[in-house]
């Protein structure tokens, strides 16, 4: 077997919870980081960003964009061991959309192998989080149209709700991200 065609198939034998632990949610949008990209296509970071910078007309601001300096160092404390190393410029974040225009850009086997990976785990991520607001909706419309003779249903759906995983919970903060309360 050849070294290209083992490359290929450790693509495909990433597994699918790797690909999506390494979707955010920032400004209200499921995005990738560049080093996270990079990493997938099996490219620097600093490629695949030179890649983008010679295509920025297919980078609208609603496919991509670059984290602010508070963004950054909530993402980075986040991880227990600092795998960030001594960055000069903030990582790029890059949409579902900007993920999708990157593979027209990238044009290696393992990057289109790597795309595929990524886009079915946006899609799964999608299908759990309308999963969980149908139930929700379900729930609520329950609540209203049942007399349940003191059973407190919306004890229950405050449970369903604080079971429910971080990345599907109505929020604006960043994925898993609180900002630290006073004490």
């Amino acid at each position: 077997m050849s070294e290209k065609t083992n490359k290929d198939k450790s693509i495909a034998i990433i597994p699918q919870e790797k690909i999506e632990h390494k979707i955010y949610q920032i400004r209200v949008q499921k995005v990738m980081l560049d080093r996270d990209l990079a990493a997938l296509y099996g490219v620097e970071t600093r490629a695949l960003n030179q890649a983008v910078k010679r295509n920025l007309k297919r980078f609208p601001s609603d496919f991509m964009f670059q984290l602010t300096r508070e963004e950054f160092d909530i993402l980075k404390s986040q991880f227990v061991t600092s795998r960030w190393g001594g960055i000069r410029k903030m990582p790029f974040a890059f949409t579902e959309q900007g993920i999708a225009m990157l593979s027209g850009i990238l044009h290696s086997d393992r990057a289109i192998q790597a795309n595929i990976a990524i886009m079915r785990a946006f899609v799964k991520i999608r299908r759990m989080f309308l999963s969980f607001n149908e139930l929700r909706q379900k729930f609520e419309e329950l609540e209203n149209k049942v007399d349940f003779q003191g059973f407190q249903l919306n004890t229950l759906i405050q449970e369903v709700n604080r079971l429910m995983p971080v990345e599907f919970a109505e929020t604006k903060e960043i994925k898993g991200f609180r900002k630290k309360e006073n004490p």
